[in-house]
């Protein structure tokens, strides 16, 4: 196994870099495969987000990946690579798999806990294949990454907190509601936040959603991109009192909704709750609001206080996260390394067989008085011997791959039962 990687990110470079050095996903197939074919090539893999570009190789043994891969990207991207080189990080042999269990379990990512980062690996992953470009340990090592990242959301809570103002209003709604199942949304004010947060809110269970701004076009844009329906501004409040949950974001200068005017929506709705997000600033929403009964009103202040509390408990998740990963490359490498063990096992196997097949054709004269029972019960001795002899180096093999200076080991093996390269 041979394997390098070279890479930049949102961390070693900036986005004016990433875009310069990015390859397009229709143009990604093509990239591949022309890295692949380069000579000492085996397997390629190109990884190319709006955070990341990073090129990841397995070569011949005996080949220099580093200077294969500057040549692709100089040629790629028609440039001199030297005016990129602050920016470039490269990882080689176990420093791979563990990069590539990092950014799949997004652990590198610009937001720790994203799920976007999986994906795109997984597209990646079968471009990569539609071209032949991944066979061999590559393949397995980028394979075994989908279901390291699988594990660490599993065990761990790395993924579940929002870490959005849009998302922390979703989760703030199934705090106070529990199911939003069949819950109504209303929208005041068609800006790209509220937006979002319908959008999440939509995606999460919530069935109807009415918008109102005042541009009623706009509103009715809106509306019609999530199958709702726009509301006049000046019909606001005869109508407010259908939302469960309101999300307000108009950019006036004073309170759209007052004390007064919401605990009239309540007597309509009979003390039903209400909640209120307020990504407005200035406030939309009156606070005096949140002293009604059955009555929720987060602001954007509290929201982001939301959102930094999550981030810690992402970040306190990420521990546990490092630790699976950790433990998920020594088992990968070891698995790769019996791997490759397997056929200084096999040559020795057949070497030791050859050896016995041959004296027992050199005694054949000696031994043609033989009963048939005779003769299977010297084909068992021999069979026995050689295998207990080989016991004890086969189980060195095994249990010493992935361990440092294992590869002298295997050369001292082969050498002593004169098994060739």
């Amino acid at each position: 196994m041979n394997l390098l990687l070279v890479g930049m990110n949102h961390r070693t470079a900036p986005v004016e870099v990433r875009e310069r050095m990015n390859i397009p996903e229709p143009r990604l197939g093509a990239a591949v495969a022309d890295l692949v074919h380069r000579e000492g090539i085996l397997e390629a893999l190109i990884l190319s987000t709006c955070n990341r570009v990073e090129a990841v190789v397995s070569s011949r043994e005996e080949v220099n990946a580093e200077p294969v891969l500057r040549q692709f990207l100089a040629d790629y991207h028609h440039c001199d690579l030297s005016a990129y080189e602050a920016y470039l990080y490269w990882h080689r042999q176990q420093e791979v798999v563990h990069h590539l269990f990092r950014v799949a379990s997004s652990l590198d990512s610009m937001l720790v806990g994203e799920p976007q980062i999986l994906g795109q690996t997984k597209r990646a992953y079968v471009i990569a294949r539609e071209v032949g470009a991944l066979n061999g340990p590559l393949s397995e090592v980028t394979s075994q990454a989908f279901a390291v990242a699988k594990k660490v959301r599993r065990d761990t809570a790395i993924g579940s907190a929002a870490v959005s103002v849009s998302y922390a209003a979703v989760e703030l709604s199934r705090k106070i509601f529990g199911n939003l199942s069949g819950k109504t949304i209303f929208v005041i004010g068609a800006g790209k936040m509220s937006e979002l947060a319908a959008k999440h809110l939509l995606s999460s269970g919530a069935s109807a959603i009415f918008v109102s701004n005042r541009t009623y076009d706009r509103a009715v844009e809106l509306a019609q991109a999530f199958r709702g329906t726009a509301i006049p501004f000046e019909h606001l409040l005869d109508n407010l009192a259908k939302a469960d949950i309101v999300i307000s974001s108009t950019g006036a200068p004073h309170f759209v909704l007052e004390k007064g005017q919401v605990e009239k929506l309540l007597a309509a709705r009979k003390n039903r709750p209400m909640f209120f997000v307020d990504i407005a600033v200035p406030r939309d929403i009156d606070p005096a609001v949140n002293e009604l009964n059955n009555v929720f009103v987060y602001d954007i202040d509290d929201l982001e206080q939301v959102v930094d509390a999550n981030k810690k408990q992402r970040e306190r998740e990420a521990v546990w996260a490092e630790e699976i990963v950790r433990d998920e490359v020594q088992k990968m490498m070891k698995r790769l390394a019996s791997r490759e063990v397997v056929p200084t096992i096999v040559a020795l196997e057949d070497r030791l067989n050859r050896i016995r097949e041959m004296e027992l054709e050199r005694q054949r004269g000696r031994l043609q008085n033989l009963t048939p029972e005779q003769r299977e019960a010297l084909d068992a001795l021999t069979r026995g011997i050689v295998n207990k002899i080989l016991h004890g180096p086969i189980t060195e093999l095994k249990s010493g791959a992935g361990q440092p200076g294992h590869g002298t080991l295997v050369e001292l093996i082969r050498k002593m039962f004169g098994v060739a390269e």
